[in-house]
């Protein structure tokens, strides 16, 4: 059993940066795909970022390329979220993700465990 816990999370005005950050434990995540994902109230979670477990291949949302990078530190358990360039349309919950294998998360959506979010809110 993997245990997900984000931080990092808040409040920020447009043109802000913010870095979300994934602790796991349990076990190792070094095997597993990581992906950031995110909700806003009455609309269906959606993928934001993804990266394998060899932190070779990364996959972005088109609403954050350029401006979202993924990254993990698979001795430290952690995968972090960089957000630059943040807009009022960032504005969701954001939830830490473990899938199986990178393409289950980026094409399936399928993932083993989740965190429990952080709100990150974006003003104009």
């Amino acid at each position: 059993q993997v245990q997900l816990v984000e931080s990092g999370g808040g409040l920020g005005q447009a043109g802000d940066s913010l870095r979300l950050s994934c602790e796991a434990s349990g076990r190792t995540i070094s095997s597993y795909a990581m992906g950031w994902f995110r909700q806003v109230p009455g609309k269906e979670r959606e993928l934001v970022a993804a990266i394998d477990w060899l932190r070779s291949t990364t996959h972005y949302a088109d609403a954050v390329k350029g401006r979202f990078t993924i990254s993990r530190d698979n001795a430290k358990n952690t995968e972090f979220l960089q957000m630059n360039s943040l807009i009022p349309e960032d504005t969701a919950v954001y939830y830490c993700a473990a899938g199986r294998d990178f393409a289950s998360v980026v094409v399936s959506h399928r993932v083993v465990y989740w965190g429990q979010g952080t709100q990150v809110t974006v003003s104009s």
